[in-house]
């Protein structure tokens, strides 16, 4: 009868995919296969000789694993139990494992051996089986309304025309287009949702410390090069690009500067008019972003004083009223200033293509505006 020896036996758990580990009574490691390094990225040297703990995400979870071998009505074996190993880089790996507990030839409990596979394969094909029935659901719940609120928003327009002022028009056209543009964002958050069903590519993203949420910001749009890998390469168009940002609030300031540094823009900021005024004669900058309100000047004398020394820089007033309150951008759009829009935050989108159009214009042109 054919029989296996002991080398070859070993030979064949050491090159087994599955993660296996054994531990003595003390919780020591005292094997650790090429399985389990290849899944937990320790060596065996790092692990051999060291508590169990080392490879659980806390002394509960080990405990729980060891409790269940113990508490097992089948001579300390178990089958089937999920749990969670940390790798060397933290990463929490959900596993299955399979063990058992080791005895001597006398019967003594000498350790014990579990045999762990990784399921995160497994829980991607769970997510993704799960994320096709949303994506279809999403699609007949959101698209209907959708299309809804865009018949709409075209009846408005057309009730706006001739009844308003040329400056009013101009500000209510912006603001439907905002409307526009959000709606377009949610279809394509579910065109993306289907995406990933389809394709099999679930992808997350970090949400908070230790937590992780689906990835389904839109795609930036055509015209970017495919990598070798096949993902896409994204275009910075604003790369170089110097902007001032000027606001009263310091979070506003950081919070902007954040977005457009993640642009690859040089950003200079500034929390009074004085300030920016002083950076201006000493940097040059290709665009400036300010607030409307502010201690003082307002943004309408501030962008006098702007035009007046560098007419043609172009400015971008931001406002958080949804009205002109104080007549500032009125003012301003009379002096040269273009497509305001009342909103803050400011839409990145919206403030990307502003400052692309910006960079792009010839130097007689007129100062454009955000607001």
């Amino acid at each position: 009868m054919f029989s296996l020896d002991h080398k070859y036996l070993e030979r064949l758990v050491e090159s087994s995919t599955d993660i296996i580990v054994a531990v003595d009574t003390h919780g020591i490691v005292t094997y650790y296969n090429d399985g389990a390094r290849k899944c937990l990225h320790y060596s065996a040297e790092e692990v051999i000789g060291q508590s169990v703990l080392r490879l659980y995400p806390s002394v509960e979870e080990a405990t729980r694993v060891m409790q269940a071998m113990r508490e097992s009505t089948d001579g300390g074996r178990i089958s089937g139990l999920e749990t969670v190993f940390r790798s060397k880089e933290n990463e929490d790996i959900p596993v299955v494992i399979s063990g058992s507990v080791i005895y001597d030839d006398t019967g003594k409990v000498i350790g014990s051996i579990g045999f762990a596979r990784d399921i995160r394969e497994m829980r991607r094909r769970e997510q993704l089986a799960t994320a096709g029935e949303i994506a279809v659901s999403l699609a007949h719940e959101i698209n209907n309304p959708l299309e809804c609120i865009t018949n709409n928003l075209d009846l408005l327009e057309q009730s706006l025309e001739g009844r308003s002022s040329e400056t009013e028009h101009v500000v209510e056209n912006e603001r439907l287009e905002t409307i526009r543009s959000c709606i377009e964002r949610v279809q394509e958050i579910v065109r993306r949702l289907d995406e990933m069903a389809r394709k099999g590519v679930y992808q997350t993203r970090d949400y908070l410390q230790g937590k992780r949420m689906a990835d389904l910001a839109p795609r930036e749009p055509s015209g970017k090069e495919p990598h070798e890998d096949g993902a896409a390469i994204r275009q910075w168009p604003l790369t170089g690009m110097a902007v001032l940002v000027l606001d009263d609030d310091p979070t506003v300031v950081t919070s902007l500067a954040d977005l457009l540094r993640a642009e690859r823009c040089t950003v200079y900021t500034a929390v009074r008019p004085s300030n920016a005024l002083a950076l201006l004669r000493n940097i040059k900058i290709d665009a400036v972003i300010s607030d409307v309100v502010m201690p003082e000047m307002d943004g309408y004398e501030f962008y006098m004083r702007v035009k007046e020394e560098w007419p043609q820089l172009p400015v971008i007033l931001m406002t958080a009223y949804y009205y002109d309150k104080d007549h500032i951008i009125k003012r301003s759009r009379l002096r040269g200033l273009e497509n305001a829009l009342f909103k803050k935050p400011v839409n990145p989108t919206k403030l990307r293509q502003v400052l692309l159009q910006s960079r792009q214009k010839p130097p007689a042109a007129k100062v454009q505006a955000v607001v």
